[in-house]
């Protein structure tokens, strides 16, 4: 039994719908770029697969007949959407897409709340976010850019500083009440501690280094608490169960707005940073000049308003 579903070749239904636009085989075969003779051709077989006749052939050119003006109706939807979803996907090829590789804390705290302003800008550039703790070589990975955080050397790629490290210890201001803390660096020494979990090589500040820098340590008795990303660590503090490293501008905001308080008042200043890391073998295309634009000139405004 023949399958009543079967489609005709796209290539007949093509043929078939110029012809009956123009009710004419001539004029389809010019639009086409064929013969009168391939386009009638092509039509006899499209209605020995079908059956009825689809053209009344008359003296002066062809008219649908009944089954005609039913298939070209089908025929017309069909092809207008195959040709809106080409046109869909042509539109996404020609949208710019940069991909940017950065951390937890950078992504949470600081390029998120600011990429709509990036959309606004330039509502034709799509961006794509990827995030990673651990350190990584930008050459090997399909991104196009990437915030990175350390001492500003990237084999192969160039950088450009965006903020200097700069941490103060901060936590919720309930905790800073019901501790009683003063301001003092001495207050740290019994209070938990929030840690974000240490890669190898060690990247950020750690407490440990902290305290020594103020010739401080911890005496243990604080309950600790580790964390293996800092938008954890960030949360905990907000949940008045420690005291954070904070670092400089990305709890500028939470700071700002009250969530978080400077539980010391005491930035600590190091040479590592926060770095826009490019790799010198890839395009330099228009989508990295705007987005290296944009974040250029946001962190410069960011650093006017720190709190730091």
């Amino acid at each position: 039994m023949p399958d009543m579903h079967r489609l005709p070749p796209l290539q007949s239904l093509v043929v078939f719908e110029a012809a009956a636009r123009h009710l004419s085989f001539t004029a389809a075969a010019h639009e086409l770029g064929t013969s009168q003779s391939a386009v009638s051709q092509r039509i006899g077989l499209l209605e020995d697969d079908l059956g009825p006749p689809l053209f009344k052939r008359e003296h002066r050119g062809v008219s649908l007949t009944q089954e005609g003006l039913q298939l070209v109706t089908a025929v017309r939807e069909g092809l207008s959407s195959i040709g809106e979803a080409a046109a869909k996907i042509r539109a996404r090829r020609e949208r710019q897409v940069l991909t940017v590789a950065t951390d937890f804390g950078f992504a949470t705290y600081w390029l998120m709340p600011r990429l709509a302003v990036l959309r606004e800008l330039v509502p034709e550039l799509d961006v794509r976010i990827v995030t990673s703790q651990n350190q990584f070589d930008i050459r090997g990975e399909p991104v196009d850019m990437a915030v990175a955080f350390g001492e500003g050397l990237w084999p192969g790629c160039s950088a450009t500083l965006l903020f200097p490290e700069i941490v103060v210890p901060v936590c919720s201001p309930a905790f800073f009440d019901r501790h009683g803390l003063s301001g003092q660096v001495a207050d740290l020494r019994t209070l938990p501690l929030l840690h974000l979990e240490s890669t190898d090589p060690q990247r950020w500040l750690q407490w440990e280094g902290w305290l020594a820098a103020h010739g401080l340590h911890s005496d243990g008795t604080g309950h600790d608490l580790t964390l293996n990303n800092y938008p954890l660590v960030i949360q905990a503090a907000l949940a008045g169960q420690g005291v954070a490293l904070g670092w400089v501008p990305l709890v500028d905001e939470l700071v700002r707005g009250g969530q978080l308080v400077q539980a010391v008042p005491v930035p600590q200043r190091t040479a590592c940073g926060y770095f826009l890391v490019e790799p010198n073998s890839r395009r330099n295309s228009e989508a990295l000049h705007r987005f290296r634009s944009w974040i250029l000139q946001e962190c410069a405004l960011a650093q006017q308003g720190s709190s730091a």
